[in-house]
C-alpha cells in the first residue's frame, strides 16, 4: 500500500487521524481535525505545538510521545477554543498515526464548529449520540413551546377569572385581591364607588343591548380619566369602584369625580337614540378606617355614596364618620338607590 492509499483509508475511516513523522511534525491530517483549525494549517506544524498533552504528564517530544502506555492520550488544543480530545497513537514507520475523538467534549465541539454526521465515521459513536442529542434537543424545543403554550393559557384564565367580560375592566374578585396587596404593604389610596344615575331608564325604555353598550362606554371614559396605575373594577350591574393608589388629596379627588361626571352627563349614542345617565360617587381614604379592612372601606365609601345620591344625584361626597348607616329608602328599588 503506497503512503497516499495509506492516507485515503486513514481519510474515510479516521476523519480525526493525524500522521507524524520523525520529528513529531504533521505531514498529513483527517478533514475533520482540519476543518477545526481553517485558518491554521495543521499539516506541517509540530504536533507538541498544536497540542498539550494533560496526560501522560511531561511529554516534550516525539520519542516520549511514542513511550506513552498503551499509546492512550489525553489533549488539548493550546490556542482558542482549548477543545479537549482523547486520542490513541500507533508508531508508525519512524513516525506515527494519532487517531482522536472528543470524548465527552463531543456535544461543545458539535456546536462550536458546525459539526454533521458528515465528520464522523460512519462506525464511529459520536453518530449515535449526536442522534440522541439531535432528538433530545427536539423533544425539548417541543417540551419548551408546549410550556410556552400552556403558560399563556394559563395566565389568559387567570386573566379572564379577573375580568369582567362585558366592559374589560377588573371584577369584585380583582378589586379584592388588589385592596389586599394595598392594605398589607401599607399602600396609601382612595376608595371611590360609582354608581350610574338613570340607568335603569336605559334598560327599560331601550332594551338590555342598550344597557350594554353603556356600560361599555362608561367603562371606556373611566379608564379614560383615570391614570394608567389606578384600577377601575366593576363590581355590579352599573356599579364601579376606583382605587387611586397614593393619593389622598381630597381636592385633587373631587376635581376627579367633578370631570367623570361631566363625561358621563355627555348623551351616548346607541341605534340613533340618546342615551342620558350621571353618576353618584362615594370616596374613602384608606387611613379613615382604623380596622384597614378591605370590606369596611368598601362599606364606608358605599356611605358616601348613598349621601350623594340622597343629595340629589350626579354629586360627589367623601365619607365622614356620622355616616353610620344607609340613608331610608325613599323609592321602590330595594337597595335604596334611586336611578
Amino acid at each position: 500500500m503506497t503512503g497516499e492509499e495509506l492516507a485515503d483509508m486513514l481519510d474515510r475511516l479516521c476523519p480525526m487521524h493525524l500522521m507524524l513523522n520523525a520529528t513529531g511534525h504533521v505531514v498529513e491530517a483527517g478533514g475533520t481535525i482540519r476543518k477545526l483549525r481553517p485558518d491554521r494549517g495543521v499539516v506541517g506544524a509540530r504536533f507538541l505545538d498544536l497540542f498539550e498533552v494533560l496526560r501522560p504528564r511531561r511529554i516534550m517530544s516525539m520519542e516520549e510521545l511514542l513511550e506513552a502506555p498503551d499509546g492512550r492520550l489525553h489533549l488539548r488544543f493550546r490556542d482558542s477554543p482549548q477543545t479537549s480530545f482523547k486520542a490513541s497513537l500507533a508508531p508508525l514507520g519512524d513516525g506515527a498515526v494519532v487517531n482522536m475523538s472528543f470524548g465527552i467534549s463531543l456535544l461543545d465541539a458539535v456546536g462550536q464548529y458546525g459539526l454533521s454526521a458528515a465528520d464522523f465515521a460512519h462506525t464511529d459513536l459520536a453518530i449515535e449520540l449526536l442522534y440522541l442529542i439531535e432528538a433530545k434537543s427536539a423533544a425539548m424545543k417541543a417540551s419548551r413551546n408546549l410550556n410556552v403554550r400552556l403558560q399563556g393559557a394559563k395566565i389568559a384564565a387567570e386573566e379572564q377569572a379577573f375580568t369582567d367580560t362585558l366592559t374589560g375592566l377588573k371584577n369584585r374578585r380583582a378589586l379584592d385581591l388588589i385592596l389586599q396587596r394595598y392594605l398589607a404593604a401599607s399602600v396609601p389610596f382612595a376608595l371611590m364607588h360609582v354608581d350610574l344615575d338613570h340607568f335603569k331608564a336605559v334598560n327599560d325604555t331601550l332594551g338590555h343591548a342598550a344597557g350594554d353598550h353603556v356600560l361599555q362606554e362608561v367603562a371606556r371614559i373611566m379608564v379614560d380619566v383615570t391614570r394608567s396605575d389606578d384600577t377601575v373594577a366593576r363590581v355590579g350591574g352599573d356599579e364601579f369602584v376606583i382605587v387611586f393608589p397614593k393619593l389622598r388629596d381630597r381636592k385633587q379627588l373631587d376635581a376627579i369625580a367633578k370631570r367623570l361626571i361631566e363625561r358621563l352627563e355627555t348623551p351616548i349614542g346607541y341605534n340613533g337614540e340618546e342615551c342620558r345617565i350621571s353618576g353618584s360617587m362615594g370616596t374613602v381614604l384608606s387611613d379613615q378606617q382604623a380596622g384597614g379592612e378591605a370590606g369596611e372601606l368598601l362599606h364606608a365609601a358605599d356611605l358616601a355614596l348613598y349621601a350623594a345620591k340622597h343629595g340629589g344625584r350626579a354629586g360627589h361626597r367623601f365619607f365622614d364618620p356620622s355616616m353610620t348607616a344607609p340613608p331610608a329608602i325613599t323609592s321602590a328599588d330595594p337597595r335604596g338607590r334611586m336611578n
